[in-house]
This record gives structure tokens, C-alpha cells and sequence, in this order.
């Protein structure tokens, strides 16, 4: 199975939605808009197989030192293949290369960023920039997300 990642272009902002909105249904992951996938396409990667667009998330910097790894999902049918660990170790990799020195998720999906080498943080111990977005969120101040990070 060839996998290619790449950044994402604006041709690919239904397919991104439809998966997002997929594990957003199931209230498995947040919902996010078509507005504002567009407004940050640029941070996008994703992976497709045969033209298909099977997997997709974004590095989303927050500060100097701190960027949050988001909206990232896999088609069910590519789940357990190694796609969603191949975009963390991307993202980690960009992370590195623009000098980032944590990287964190905001996550119903804990044991995953496990895997990947995460460790659990209290909220409350990130940044107060991280909040700057999380007043619109509908499930604000009640989020029950859990937040992982991995630092350099």
C-alpha cells in the first residue's frame, strides 16, 4: 500500500471536512468548519492513496515554543495501518525543523498520542494562548478532552 503525504491544497478541504465531520458525528473529535479549514489550509498535511484522500491533520503553532497537533483523522477503513502515526512523526519532524520545542494535542484519543510518545499534561499547565481559541468552542469551559505533549 502506497501512502502519499503531502500538504494539502484547497481541492482538498471537502474530503478533509467529511473526514473530520465523520469522527465529529460520533463525538470522537471536534468538528471544524469549512471556513475555518480554509483559513488554515498552509497547515495541513494529507495522506492519500489512490487519489483518495485517506488521512489528514495539522500542525497549528501557537507561540515560539509550542505548536498543537490538530483535526487529525484517518478514513475508518485505514485505521490500525500506520497513517495517523506517520502524520504525527511529520508533524514532529516540521516541529523540529522550525525550532519547536513542545508539541501538544488536545485529544479524545489519549491512548494514540501514547503510542506516539506523548505524556499527559494538566490543562491547566499549558500556555494561556492555547485558550485564545477555545472560548468558541461549543463544549468550552466544560472540554473533555484530555492534553498530551512531547517536548524536545
Amino acid at each position: 500500500m502506497e501512502v502519499i503525504y503531502r500538504k494539502a491544497k484547497i481541492s482538498d478541504v471537502e474530503d478533509i471536512h467529511q473526514l473530520v465531520t465523520n469522527y465529529a458525528s460520533k463525538n470522537l473529535m471536534l468538528a471544524r468548519s469549512r471556513s475555518s479549514l480554509y483559513e488554515g489550509i498552509r497547515e495541513f498535511i494529507v495522506a492519500e492513496y489512490n487519489g483518495k484522500i485517506i488521512g489528514s491533520g495539522s500542525l497549528h503553532i501557537i507561540w515560539e515554543d509550542i505548536a498543537e497537533i490538530r483535526a487529525l483523522a484517518v478514513h475508518p477503513d485505514h485505521i490500525q495501518k500506520g497513517i495517523g502515526q506517520k502524520m504525527v512523526n511529520l508533524f514532529l519532524e516540521e516541529a523540529r525543523q522550525l525550532e519547536i520545542k513542545r508539541v501538544f494535542a488536545l485529544t479524545y484519543q489519549s491512548g494514540f498520542f501514547e503510542r506516539c510518545g506523548f505524556h499527559f499534561i494538566a490543562k491547566e499547565d499549558l500556555p494561556q494562548k492555547v485558550w485564545k481559541e477555545c472560548v468558541n468552542c461549543p463544549l468550552f469551559p466544560n472540554c473533555e478532552e484530555n492534553a498530551l505533549i512531547l517536548e524536545f
